[in-house]
Parts: structure tokens; C-alpha cells; sequence
């Protein structure tokens, strides 16, 4: 079934979480999803608390970096928010952002053995197992928890590029995209996804993330994206999601304008391609192409007036 989701941003401060929590349940959406980035609101502290205000939505976290937890702690986590809001979590893992890895002394020096070891006993710890594995990362003996979810939550993988999508094919049940997500994107991330899997498919859920900005003004509705996009369009971060469109030359002309030119560089059907922005249909027919490209899950990450974007998303649903 397709689901759409609305994104807790990690500048909203932790006294609202729960009031928003509430919002994005009333307004109909299928999921609610915290972030943790280095320095902001703790992603499981975010998500307690939305599961704790919240009966029937479901609340991912996207995502917790591998290294900065044991992963026995991870699924102690994980395992106690299951078994106490039984088939609403889903958990979310990857790699961190290098620089802040690197800020917190916790940069490792393979991530994808990092990643891959963390998804597998973590996996494991919540299907009940005991773990003894003796990795780069990870070390356990006879590690097992008390009390295993009856429901273990899916544990994916937040990851972008191609070797860390055919890892998660292998290691995780699902994978989450980072913004911005495109059908292009999804069908080369699918395609990695599969190498990963090679002779033994199983399902893998795609979760993907996308700004969004509604307005009944499409040209209002795509400035209110522009600034985000322009920012981040020369960050190297988002190579493989750009890379399926082909933009050539245009793109490594854009990018290297002057920022306060970028912005009004960007054509309209970049934008339209990038995000989720425009009248209600204009985001419903986009929102209906990604699920069609393979998006299980596409979870709105708002521009704008946050309380008024989510208002404005009830309309979809």
C-alpha cells in the first residue's frame, strides 16, 4: 500500500515535537518521520515522544549514524519503543555525515563494513538472536535482549550511492532516500538495490523523502523551494541523485554561479523534477509518480510556513 509521510525538521524545538506529532496524525498522514543530525534533537527521543501522543500513525526515524551508538544499545532502543507501540516504528540506520563523524571522533574507516555490521546485528538482536560476532566494529558475545519486539520493526538503510544501495539490498529490510528524490533516482537505486540482493530477492521497501511546498500558485510554490535547492545543488552529497537525470553541462553551469544568482538560475522543470511543489493536484500527480516509480513510503519535508504546509497537505489525503 502507498503511504505518505510528513517530516519532523530538525529546527522545530523539542517542546513542540509533540503538539506536531499530533498535527501530522490529524491531518491524515500515514506516517510521521524524525531525523537526527549531529547537534540537534535526538532522533529516539524524537520518536518516543510521537509515539507516545500519537494512536495510530506510524513514526519512522531516518536516520540514526551507525557509529555513533553500540548496537546492542540500538536494539535495546529500538526493541523498547516496539514492544511498547507494537507495529508503529520503523527504524532507520546509516552512515552519518562524514563531517560530523569526523567532528564527534567517530568517523570510521570503512563505513560501508561499518554500516553493514551495525544492520546485521541490530537485525538480529531485534529478531531475537543471540549475536556473537567478532567485527571491525562491532564485538558482542553471546549477545542477546531481554525482552525482543513480538514485532521487530524494519530496519533500514539511509544511504545514497551505489555500493551503499547494493549493501543495503543485502543488510537491511528497506532502504530510506534523502532528498530530493526523482522516478530516475528511484529506478537506479532499485536497480543497486537488486545487485545487492542478487540470487536471493526478498521485499525492500523504499521509503523517500522530498521537499514540498503547496500553494495554489504553482510559481509561488516553486520560489518558496528555490533557496533550498540552489543551496544544496553543488553539494557533492547530492551527486547520485542527480546523476540519472543527465543535466550535463547545465548543472556544473548552475552550480558554480554566485548563490544569490543560483536560485533564479534553476529552470522550472528542475524544480518541478526536484520536489514536490505546486497546486494540490499539481502535488498529488507528483506524490502518485513516485509511488508508480517505487517509492513505498514518500515523506513530505515541508518549506516554508511548517504549520501551514501541513495544513495545506491535508488536502491530499
Amino acid at each position: 500500500m502507498s503511504k505518505v509521510g510528513f517530516q519532523v525538521p530538525r529546527t522545530l524545538h523539542p517542546a513542540r515535537i509533540a503538539d506536531f506529532a499530533r498535527a501530522v496524525e490529524a491531518a491524515g498522514m500515514d506516517e510521521v518521520w524524525v531525523i537526527e543530525d549531529c547537534f540537534h534533537p535526538s532522533g529516539i527521543a524524537a520518536a518516543a515522544t510521537a509515539l507516545a501522543v500519537t494512536e495510530r500513525v506510524t513514526v519512522g526515524i531516518g536516520i540514526l549514524p551507525a557509529v555513533a551508538r553500540n548496537a546492542v544499545f540500538t536494539a535495546m532502543e529500538a526493541a523498547t519503543l516496539a514492544e511498547a507501540h507494537p507495529g508503529r516504528l520503523v527504524y532507520g540506520i546509516g552512515h552519518g555525515m562524514r563531517d560530523w563523524m569526523r567532528q564527534i571522533g567517530a568517523a570510521p574507516a570503512s563505513p560501508l563494513t561499518a554500516l553493514a555490521e551495525h544492520l546485521d546485528a541490530v537485525r538480529g538482536l531485534l529478531a531475537g538472536q543471540e549475536v556473537t560476532v567478532e567485527g571491525r566494529y562491532v564485538r558482542l558475545d553471546r549477545a542477546a535482549l531481554e525482552f525482543p519486539p513480538a514485532q521487530p520493526p524494519p530496519v533500514l538503510a539511509g544511504v545514497r550511492g551505489p555500493k551503499s544501495l547494493e549493501l543495503a539490498g543485502r543488510h537491511a529490510d528497506g532502504t530510506l532516500l534523502a532528498e530530493p528524490v526523482t522516478p530516475a533516482y528511484l529506478a537506479a537505486a532499485r536497480a543497486a538495490i537488486e545487485r545487492g540482493q542478487g540470487d536471493t530477492p526478498r521485499p525492500h521497501p523504499i521509503t523517500a523523502y522530498t521537499l514540498f511546498h503547496l500553494d495554489d500558485d504553482p510559481a509561488t510554490a516553486r520560489d518558496a523551494v528555490r533557496p533550498t535547492l540552489a543551496a544544496a545543488i553543488a553539494d557533492p552529497a547530492w551527486a547520485a541523485h542527480l546523476a540519472p537525470l543527465d543535466l550535463g553541462h547545465d548543472l556544473d553551469r548552475i552550480a558554480a554561479l554566485p548563490a544569490a544568482e543560483r536560485a533564479a538560475a534553476l529552470p522550472d522543470a528542475w524544480v518541478d523534477e526536484l520536489a514536490v511543489v505546486g497546486t494540490a493536484a499539481d502535488c498529488a500527480r507528483r506524490i502518485g509518480e513516485l509511488h508508480e516509480a517505487g517509492a513505498a513510503s514518500v515523506v513530505l519535508s515541508a518549506v516554508g510556513d511548517l504549520d501551514g504546509q501541513l495544513r495545506r497537505a491535508a488536502r491530499l489525503r
